[in-house]
């Protein structure tokens, strides 16, 4: 009796004053019991209360707090379809974590899933049974594709939907995929560790925790596996070290036989984390036990990585898996359009396959706007239609990108500082990323000459230009310099 008071007064004092009404719920929140669906109550007054009403009426209003594992700390959040997952996660996760957070500091990492009719009766179930019946399954209308999100083994992490057979081989990856086989042959004993970089949407989580399912698959669950992100693991980290619970954290991360690591580049510059990273690999390779790890770039190119892990990443194999070809993508955008069962006219994908060049997310993402086109609001997806949506989505980073943007993320991505970039320094480790920005101003932003060699130091126009022939010219020559530039674009994308 007493939470519906609380949550009736929550609910028309929200309409009030947002800001003041969710200190009040923190208060409650600690001193009473609530469970998960008033708990995300809570936390929905606090997003509301960041985001635009639109937005937060388009993307939150139908999410829920699946579970919520005490010791883990770890949280998992259900939207309606796999579009509104993918869009929550990739906009709001940093809000949503902030949020849990300012609720309960035991909250670690936040995952997302697919929750509607179709799968709550069968989540509930299995959460209750985990939890003693503390869980609170919505029902939505839209039957959507079965939840596998929910049957990650957490002492895995790994999820059962990335496998071998369903990953695409082409001549951008097929090194990558016949380096996992044989690991998957004999653990531990060839490429060991092993380093796989590239891009972002390149399937380079798919690959690796495809390995973690054919290695647990072929060897009976004998051989313990661990997927995390360098999210998790800092994440974990920082728990133990607040705790004093590091001995938590060697047993978890050492005491097994094969240890995967997705985008490791992101523990650079964290001391803490470093050391006992760099511990955790010498316990593990010194006992054989197999190493993957993924990352955006290769160990030399990231700047602020300790160089005692440096020479340990680089001691193994180091693969780089490159942006894929027409005939790569369209084979990736046909296996996903059947992956959500939907037909699409090939025509269609095959044009997408052509246009969208440079990140299979970017592509994937074209897909499911025309998905949505198709079976949400039930339209056809013409020819002028089609090219609205490419369209967007290859010129959304030039409306919002400003000139600092890219100095600030060309210096970031080359580890120096924008006034270096800006300066007369002729360093080599200086030059590079200075014809770079001078590049992406003119590739991206449209600027003329004269106005880019002003930003840049009051340079000349003549140096503008020789920057940006210079560069241009070598993209299609030197897959490195390729690699780098697709990757800062993939970061002003992020930043803005």
């Amino acid at each position: 009796m007493i939470k519906a008071h609380i949550s009736f007064f929550f609910n028309v004092a929200r309409q009030k004053n947002i800001v003041i009404i969710n200190a009040v719920r923190r208060v409650f929140v600690t001193y009473f019991f609530m469970n998960n669906d008033e708990i995300w109550e809570v936390v929905l007054g606090d997003i509301e209360a960041q985001i635009s009403r639109p937005n937060f009426l388009t993307w939150m209003k139908q999410s829920q707090l699946v579970s919520k594992d005490e010791k883990d700390g770890a949280v998992l959040v259900g939207l309606p379809n796999n579009f509104a997952k993918e869009w929550v996660k990739s906009r709001y996760h940093k809000i949503i974590l902030g949020s849990l957070r300012n609720l309960d500091g035991s909250i670690r990492s936040v995952d997302y899933a697919v929750v509607n009719a179709n799968t709550a009766e069968a989540v509930q179930r299995r959460i209750q049974r985990k939890q003693g019946g503390n869980a609170v399954v919505s029902q939505f209308l839209k039957p959507q594709e079965p939840l596998l999100e929910l049957h990650i083994d957490p002492k895995t992490n790994i999820n059962p939907r990335y496998t071998l057979d369903s990953f695409v081989v082409g001549s951008s990856n097929e090194l990558a995929y016949a380096a996992v086989q044989a690991i998957i042959e004999d653990v531990g004993k060839k490429y060991n560790p092993l380093f796989i970089y590239g891009g972002v949407g390149l399937g380079k989580t798919h690959l690796i925790q495809a390995a973690g399912n054919e290695i647990l698959k072929k060897y009976y669950n004998k051989v313990r596996v661990l997927y995390v992100t360098s999210e998790r693991f800092i994440n974990d980290v920082v728990w133990a070290l607040r705790n004093k619970r590091m001995e938590d954290v060697k047993t978890k991360y050492r005491d097994i036989d094969v240890l995967i690591v997705d985008d490791i580049q992101f523990i650079g510059g964290k001391p803490a984390t470093e050391q006992e990273f760099f511990y955790t690999f010498n316990t593990l390779y010194e006992h054989n036990k197999q190493i993957i790890m993924s990352s955006d770039r290769p160990p030399a190119a990231i700047p602020t990585l300790e160089e005692r892990l440096r020479s340990r990443f680089e001691g193994g194999m180091i693969i780089d898996v490159a942006y894929p070809d027409y005939e790569m993508r369209f084979a990736i955008l046909r296996a996903k359009a059947q992956e959500h069962g939907v037909s699409i006219d090939e025509d269609i994908l095959k044009e997408v396959a052509l246009r969208v060049k440079n990140n299979i997310r970017e592509a994937e993402g074209v897909l499911n706007k025309i998905i949505f086109c198709q079976q949400v609001k039930n339209e056809r997806v013409t020819t002028k239609k089609l090219e609205d949506i490419i369209h967007e989505a290859t010129t959304r980073v030039s409306k919002r990108v400003a000139t600092a943007d890219v100095v600030r993320v060309v210096a970031q991505f080359f580890g120096i500082s924008p006034q270096e970039l800006v300066s007369r320094s002729r360093k080599r480790e200086v030059v590079e990323p200075r014809q770079i920005c001078m590049y992406l101003m003119r590739e991206v932003l449209g600027f003329s000459y004269p106005h880019i060699g002003e930003k840049m130091g009051k340079r000349d126009h003549t140096t503008a230009i020789h920057a940006y022939e210079k560069v241009a010219k070598e993209i299609s020559q030197n897959s490195g310099l390729n690699q780098k530039i697709m990757l800062i674009r993939e970061g002003l994308e992020k930043s803005t």
